[in-house]
């Protein structure tokens, strides 16, 4: 799977993601009706820069961009509702004592308030929202102004991010988790006053990150971000991601 993984993304300009590609990367993030599991982490999270080690490498799928060159853009959100949120996420070269990486092309794509993509589904192949491409500045660091992401069964409250160096050559693709303790922005969110912004779900069916497939094994917390603000003013999201460039 690594190997075409490889093949596939080694090129700047992406094509259309191809339907084997599409199955092999299921097979770790598909949904789930495994419903509520684990107690959740507390606090607003770290920023994964706590050592100068490669970020974990994650599955892009099932729903990566068809064409993620095509949406070089900060304010990815189009025309989905929710309550806003600014990511803010730097990239460090482990190859060079975890300096700044400056010049690497970042992609991110995430689900809507109500666990939805685009490209994929009924009623959504043809929208494009809550994706888009940045490179990263001076200091590593690329913004992105998007709505804080709903959530679907079997799978925390996620983001998924892929980095390539400026030659456009895939780094690392991992994911972004969420604190999720009380008083965390998930909690908050999914309570009875995110109801006000859309997000109606609430959090029975949530599955935890300490029990999801992809950041069960993340116990030193690497893959999860900072999150600060609230309801009505909005979220800043802050986190570090280490490749070997």
């Amino acid at each position: 799977m690594e190997q075409s993984r490889k093949k596939f993304l080694k090129n700047f300009f992406i094509g259309a993601v191809s339907v084997p590609v599409l199955i092999e990367a299921c097979k770790k993030d598909v949904e789930s009706n495994s419903g509520s599991t684990g107690s959740g982490n507390t606090g607003s999270g770290g920023s994964g820069s706590g050592s100068c080690a490669v970020a974990p490498t994650e599955t892009e799928g099932p729903y990566p961009t068809h064409s993620p060159s095509s949406y070089v853009r900060s304010d990815i959100r189009d025309d989905r509702t929710g309550i806003a949120m600014t990511m803010n996420i730097t990239v460090k070269n482990t190859n060079n004592n975890c300096s700044a990486l400056a010049g690497a092309i970042v992609d991110v794509w995430h689900c809507d308030k109500d666990g939805n993509y685009s490209e994929y589904g009924t009623g959504y192949t043809n929208l494009h929202f809550l994706r888009g491409r940045q490179t990263t500045d001076a200091n590593g660091l690329v913004n992105f102004t998007t709505i804080f992401p709903g959530w679907y069964n079997g799978r925390a409250t996620h983001i998924h991010v892929h980095i390539f160096n400026a030659a456009g050559n895939s780094l690392r693709i991992t994911q972004i988790s969420f604190p999720e303790g009380s008083g965390s922005a998930v909690v908050a969110v999914n309570s009875t006053a995110g109801q006000a912004y859309g997000y109606t779900k609430g959090m029975s069916g949530y599955t935890y990150a300490t029990s999801d497939n992809i950041f069960s094994d993340d116990t030193a917390l690497v893959e999860q971000a900072s999150v600060v603000g609230s309801l009505s003013g909005g979220y800043v999201l802050t986190h570090t991601i280490n490749v070997a460039a």
